[in-house]
């Protein structure tokens, strides 16, 4: 018997696996990408959505001329940026161009091999559904990030928060439905744990936490306070209104108040999970709230660090990628919980 044919006897889901991985690294790494393409002021710099031309960039000066013209037709040129030149341009279109063109390589890295394991059977049953599922959300995410990309575009040059808490979640939920098909590869929970329920209660936590996180950016209340922990002096400051619905989702100041009391109560949630998952009998649980803990630390240190720092984009792009790392290793607490049927 060959080696390769005793490595797929030993684990027949090892090329899956690392093809599901692989994605998931992908997905993460386009997450930085958007955040990078966020900071730096480059999303709107792509005032048009072609699937498959849009692939390919402008190549003569001709092309750069044209594509920049139309870019001088849209709001965020009129009001924001009119002192650019071509060259200018050319930086901010360069990350919107990589985010597009990195989500289309996502695309063929996830459909190619998808098809050849179906035809090998490699993916039968659930498998395949289940992978099937994770294909079209991220065709969603696609169409989705247009749709966001369309909010700056007419009169406002900045993009409506909603939708980029949309987009930032629906990523969020690509990558973690991967890692839950690739948990259930790997290894089935060793039982149903007391802390099942907590553990869902605190990814839902984590959720809520990354969408104020997005209208903390889209909002730009991030530069609102420079200080931590408290704000410019005050624990609550003025200006937060009377927390209505408009208050909590629109009004930039309570947005980074409650983007702050999450942080401090995901790190309560962090540290009570832990003490209680230490106790449990399983050992992939207490490894599991052993690093939520130390990534929601982490993270706070982070959200701290890019407040003062005035929102450099290095750590913000720094905190949101591990806001990403936050969110799967809850997913794997509920997981190691008893997520799964054994």
């Amino acid at each position: 018997m060959g080696l390769g044919q005793s490595h797929r006897s030993d684990d027949p889901y090892g090329a899956v696996k690392v093809w599901l991985w692989s994605v998931y690294a992908m997905v993460f790494a386009i997450v930085l990408i958007g955040g990078i393409t966020r900071l730096t002021g480059s999303g709107l710099s792509m005032v048009e959505w072609r699937p498959l031309m849009g692939a390919v960039p402008p190549l003569t000066d001709a092309d750069w001329t044209a594509v920049f013209e139309r870019y001088q037709q849209s709001p965020q040129y009129a009001l924001v940026n009119d002192w650019m030149t071509l060259a200018d341009f050319k930086r901010i279109f360069f990350w919107e161009f990589l985010h597009r063109l990195f989500g289309r390589l996502i695309g063929l890295a996830f459909l190619v091999p998808w098809v050849y394991f179906l035809l090998r059977r490699r993916l039968t049953g659930s498998l395949a559904a289940r992978t099937g599922v994770a294909f079209v959300l991220g065709g969603l995410q696609g169409l989705l990030g247009w749709y966001m990309v369309k909010s700056g575009l007419v009169d406002v040059p900045a993009v409506s928060h909603y939708r980029l808490a949309a987009h930032l979640l629906l990523a969020l939920i690509v990558a973690n439905w991967l890692l839950w098909i690739l948990l259930g590869l790997w290894r089935a929970p060793t039982g149903h744990s007391k802390l099942r329920a907590a553990a869902w209660v605190f990814v839902a936590a984590v959720g809520l936490q990354i969408i104020y996180g997005a209208f903390t950016a889209g909002t730009r209340a991030g530069l609102l306070f420079s200080t931590f922990p408290d704000m410019d002096g005050a624990m609550v400051p003025s200006g937060m209104g009377v927390l209505g619905v408009r208050d909590l989702l629109d009004n930039p100041v309570t947005i980074h108040f409650i983007h702050r009391m999450l942080a401090w109560a995901l790190a309560v949630g962090a540290v009570i999970l832990f003490v209680a998952g230490r106790r449990q009998p399983q050992p992939m649980l207490r490894h599991a709230v052993a690093l939520v803990l130390g990534l929601v630390g982490l993270q706070v240190i982070l959200g701290a660090a890019t407040v003062v720092l005035d929102v450099a984009t290095w750590i913000a792009v720094i905190h949101q990628g591990v806001g990403f790392l936050v969110l799967s290793a809850a997913v794997f607490a509920a997981y190691a919980a008893g997520g799964a049927s054994t």
